[in-house]
């Protein structure tokens, strides 16, 4: 594949996620222009960032890019997309889909039309979680039928939920759920970190996804978790044979006895000379292993990438071949836009203090 070109529309706090991958990664990604609407927003990130910015659409237009990468705000990222694809574009948008039923129905009839949208949904092409799901789908715990997860929020935790307890994005489900605030000691966010101990009450969800199938996912995820080390990731994943708890995994063996093996996860750190806490300090992955199996080597080889940029450039690069005439999706666009409808209905159960059901939708009809 020759290079790939790209632009990104946007200048947010995700938009800077598809500048590092393009610039650990120059061999394979060009990153053409950034689109910004004010000249001062343009000046500031290429000054920053040290990229092209510009804010004629002529211009990323004459680019004629694989992909424009749309990522601005949530209540907008919807409507810019569509704008860009009416222009000729593939896009590559951030998430969620869109926030109402009536925007997924009009992506959905662009889909149909032939327009290409690819929804940047990364959490299953982390090297961790995709490692993991090549372990549930080896069925040594059985088929997984039960799911504790705090690990993403909403359509994220929807696209782990449905992954890992391997049911289909047209399965209907019923959700129920409430939200709670605690007292939480504010540690980092994705600018700053504090060290004074200061405390705010924070919110955390905890909601019951039930699937037709019979299959369970108690989905908890709290307002500080992305970054807070006093939040920790967790899941346990349960089948008849067996559970997995974060990257333990405990089952029978042929002959019914127990066994308890790790999915042993390698990386190395690597200082950087950024000046956010999130990023002066990069652990990057360069092996995962299971018993004696090798379930993850670095895809573009060692680069530098965190999980989530890694992820990312996961998605760019396929997305790149969808756009150059591959059938194959990158994350087929009826599950992204599954992920932002379960995000809702979970919202609405949240507000009404009321079990909500799912119907079959537009996107899963014959």
């Amino acid at each position: 594949m020759n290079k790939i070109k790209f632009i990104i529309v946007g200048s947010g706090w995700r938009s800077l996620y598809y500048v590092r991958a393009a610039k650990a990664l120059p061999d394979i990604f060009e990153l053409c222009a950034m689109y910004c609407r004010t000249e001062e927003k343009a000046q500031k990130m290429a000054k920053e960032h040290h990229i092209h910015t510009t804010t004629s659409i002529d211009e990323c237009v004459n680019y004629k890019p694989d992909f424009a990468v749309v990522v601005v705000n949530k209540t907008s990222i919807a409507e810019v997309s569509m704008e860009w694809m009416r222009r000729g574009f593939t896009v590559l948008c951030e998430t969620p889909a869109a926030l109402n039923m009536e925007t997924l129905n009009k992506l959905w009839d662009m889909h149909n039309q032939g327009y290409k949208l690819v929804v940047a949904e990364q959490y299953t092409s982390y090297p961790e979680y995709r490692a993991l799901l090549k372990v549930v789908e080896r069925n040594i715990i059985g088929e997984p039928d039960c799911l504790n997860i705090s690990l993403a929020h909403e359509y994220h935790g929807a696209s782990l939920m449905r992954a890992l307890l391997q049911v289909s994005s047209d399965m209907d489900f019923t959700v129920s759920a409430k939200t709670y605030q605690f007292p939480t000691t504010e540690t980092l966010t994705r600018y700053d970190l504090y060290k004074d101990g200061r405390i705010a009450d924070k919110k955390r969800c905890v909601a019951t996804f039930e699937f037709a199938d019979g299959k369970v996912a108690l989905y908890d995820f709290d307002s500080e978790q992305y970054r807070s080390p006093i939040r920790k990731n967790t899941l346990k994943l349960q089948g008849s044979r067996g559970e997995i708890i974060d990257r333990t995994v405990y089952y029978l063996d042929e002959k019914n006895e127990p066994v308890i093996s790790e999915i042993r996860v390698e990386k190395r750190g690597i200082e950087t000379e950024c000046e956010n806490p999130n990023l002066c300090h990069v652990e990057e992955v360069t092996a995962i292993t299971f018993e004696d199996d090798s379930l993850y080597t670095p895809e573009f080889g060692l680069c530098s990438l965190a999980q989530d940029e890694t992820a990312v450039a996961s998605l760019m690069r396929r997305t790149a071949a969808y756009s150059r005439g591959g059938t194959t999706e990158p994350y087929p666009l009826k599950d992204a836009l599954q992920d932002a409808y379960m995000a809702i209905l979970l919202r609405e159960a949240d507000a009404s203090q009321k079990k909500i059901s799912s119907s079959k939708q537009v996107w899963h009809e014959a």
